[in-house]
Order: C-alpha cells, then sequence, then structure tokens
C-alpha cells in the first residue's frame, strides 16, 4: 500500500494552476474565479447551502476549463491537476468564512475536545478491546502526528491526506500484525477501535469542524474509494466518542462514572493553577498594577515581570482566530486574578522589605536597577522580578 509520504504534493499541483491562470489567455476564468469569491460576502453563512453553491462552481469550472484553450488536449489527470488547485485556491480564500463559520460548531468542537480530554487521563487499549498484537505505541504515536496536522493545513484535500495518513499507518500497523505475528485480520473490528483510540490520544484540534469543512468543500467526485473509506471510519470515530458511555466500553459503569468525575477534578485543579499565578510562564505586568496600592516601587524601574516555573495554560498556543466571544469572559477573569495577585504580590515584598530592613542594612543598588530585598536566611523565594529594557 502506497506510503503517506509517496502521494502527490498538493503543491505541485497548485503553483501549476496559478502559472496557468496568470497566463492573459485564462483572463475569463480569472474573472469567474474572483466573482465567486466576492460573491461570499454577501450571503450570511449557512454551511449547508455554502457547500452547495460551492460544489455547483467547481462543476461549472470543470466544464469551463475542459473547454478552455489552455487546456485543449489535455489528459484528465492534467484536468483534475487544474481542479485541485482551483479547489485550494478558492477555499484558501474563503477559509475565514467557510471554516467553522456558525457558533455551534465551535461549540460542538470545545465539548468534543474538553471530552477527550477527560478520556486521555483513564482510557486503555484494553477498554476498546484493541488485542496486545495491535498495541504499537510507536505506530501510534506516527498516526497521531498525522491527524494532528489537520489544523495547519486550509485546503480540504490537504486536511483529508492527513486523515489519509493517519489511517495507513494504523492500516500497514495491521497488516504487519497479520504477517509477523500471524494475527488474522477482523476488517473494521480491529481498524475502528485503533482509529478510535488514536482520536482520543491525538485529540486533534477542531474535530468537528475539520470534518465537516471536508464534508462541505472537497470536490465530490474526490471524496470515494479509500478517501472516503477512512474519512466515513474517522467520522464514526467522532461520534463513537461524542455519544461514549460505559456501556461502550469494556469497562464496570461505576468505575466509568468515577473516572470521568476524577478527570473533571483534575482538570478544574489544573484549571485554577493555570490561571497567570505563580506557576508556568513570564507574564507581564499591567501597568495600572504599576501605580496603583503600590507607591513604594521605584518609579524609575523598568516594567517587571514574574518569571514562574512550568505548566500547562489555556491560551498559550491558541491563535487570535480561534477564540470565541465565550472565551473572552474567562480572558477577562485571568487578567484580574494576574492584577490581583500581582498587587498582593507587591505588598508581600513591601512588607518583607520593611521587616528585613529592621535587622539588616539596606542592599544600594544602582539606579534602574531591579531587585528583590534581601529574604531572610533559610527563606527560598521563587519569585524572580527582572528589569525588561
Amino acid at each position: 500500500m502506497e506510503a503517506p509520504a509517496a502521494a502527490a504534493s498538493p503543491s505541485v499541483t497548485f503553483y501549476d494552476f496559478l502559472d496557468r491562470m496568470r497566463n492573459p489567455a485564462s483572463l475569463d476564468l480569472v474573472r469567474s474565479i474572483k466573482s465567486f469569491i466576492v460573491s461570499f460576502s454577501f450571503y450570511t453563512a449557512n454551511p449547508e447551502n455554502d457547500g452547495k453553491r460551492v460544489q455547483e462552481f467547481f462543476l461549472t469550472m470543470e466544464a469551463a476549463i475542459r473547454e478552455h484553450s489552455l487546456w485543449a488536449g489535455a489528459t484528465d489527470e492534467e484536468i483534475d491537476s487544474a481542479l485541485e488547485g482551483l479547489e485550494k485556491y478558492v477555499m484558501t480564500k474563503l477559509f475565514s468564512r467557510t471554516f467553522a463559520s456558525v457558533p455551534e460548531d465551535s461549540k460542538i468542537d470545545r465539548e468534543i475536545s474538553e471530552k477527550i480530554g477527560l478520556l486521555q487521563t483513564f482510557l486503555k487499549p484494553e477498554h476498546l478491546d484493541i488485542p496486545a498484537v495491535l498495541r504499537n505505541e510507536a505506530s501510534w504515536l506516527l498516526a497521531e502526528k498525522e491527524l494532528q496536522k489537520i489544523n495547519s493545513f486550509k485546503a480540504p484535500r490537504e486536511k483529508l491526506l492527513c486523515i489519509m495518513s493517519c489511517c495507513r499507518v494504523i492500516n500497514n500497523l495491521l497488516l504487519n500484525a497479520s504477517m509477523s505475528e500471524n494475527h488474522v485480520l477482523a476488517g473494521l473490528d480491529d481498524f475502528l477501535p485503533v482509529l478510535i483510540y488514536v482520536t482520543i490520544k491525538a485529540n486533534p484540534p477542531q474535530l468537528h469542524s475539520n470534518l465537516k469543512f471536508i464534508q462541505l468543500y472537497r470536490r465530490q467526485a474526490k471524496l470515494v474509494s479509500e478517501a472516503a473509506y477512512y474519512f466515513t471510519n474517522l467520522v464514526s470515530a467522532k461520534t463513537f466518542v461524542v455519544d461514549l458511555s460505559a456501556k461502550s466500553l469494556s469497562m464496570d459503569e461505576m468505575k466509568f462514572e468515577e473516572s470521568m468525575q476524577a478527570a473533571r477534578l483534575t482538570n478544574k485543579a489544573t484549571q485554577i493553577e493555570a490561571s497567570p499565578t505563580l506557576q508556568g510562564q513570564t507574564i507581564p505586568i499591567p501597568p495600572t498594577a504599576m501605580h496603583d496600592k503600590n507607591k513604594d516601587i521605584s518609579a524609575d524601574m523598568q516594567m517587571p515581570s514574574i518569571a514562574i516555573g512550568g505548566s500547562n495554560y489555556p491560551y498559550m498556543d491558541t491563535q487570535a482566530g480561534e477564540l470565541t466571544v465565550g472565551d473572552v469572559e474567562r480572558l477577562l477573569g485571568l487578567y484580574k486574578d494576574v492584577v490581583t495577585k500581582y498587587r498582593n504580590l507587591c505588598t508581600a515584598v513591601r512588607q518583607n522589605h520593611i521587616s528585613v530592613s529592621k535587622t539588616e542594612q539596606p542592599v544600594p543598588h544602582s539606579e534602574g536597577t531591579s531587585f528583590l530585598p534581601k529574604q531572610p536566611e533559610g527563606i527560598n523565594t521563587k519569585i524572580d522580578i527582572q528589569r525588561e529594557d
């Protein structure tokens, strides 16, 4: 079976398409494409209608390309290459308008991701009845990495290739097990549980929106055969996760509920830790915090920062375009929290400085240099306030 790396490069077909579109003879095609893209701004986002509109446009353009002088005598492969380039160009331009275009999509993405996050804390291969012969951590990790790439692309074809690469790794694992371990393949009964487990381990970003985007905007003529099989299986894996309960697993119902509750409590504690406290990042201190109740901080100091140890924090790897309206309230709460903690920190430092100064000579310092008051012997502070030039 063809390895993932052997797939034709989408970039080759795309750049060939762009080269032909730069030819003066393609002016009529260029006008049609640009007109279609602009027309989307006139419609309210409606995924089903948008998908139909795009599919109809692809069919219209396929007929126009086949009859165009630039493709006179072209083979079916060359026509298909042009259509692949067209799909990538159009959907890249329309990506922000068509991907997760309604609030419900973002809500479902968030719910799936949160549920997977809970399952990751306790779900084991045996809960999905995956045979020991198919438990290959190296292959699973490779499949996870392929699936996690799905958000790196904007074209439906390239997103679909991520799914196919993931599934091919799993399929190769099954074939190797059948040859080297004399494991009798059980078809979908072997494949789907492994794909479900890999999906849970990977927790691919915006899984629902990515699957919906591919289904709506990948040319229908290309969602067939192997691509359709793997795509349908991932849709089934997503549905399994959404509906997953103790009855879905080889697991006692009470044990399942206890595990889910424990995961919820752990996540809640992690979120509390992940708020901007003294635990993981260098957090810029808001300017307003510098001049409120802490007049004792030298006015000639540069904006300090609090260097703190390592942990996982929400939004650290989030792009601006991925934020939703629902994130605003939480971000505001985090901002208020860091200001409050900064004020408390400054108060503690000031009080400690006063206490120490009664028994020790103050440490001289040059203008503009940040420092901490000397701590009493035996006390090791983990808070490092540094000058930022």
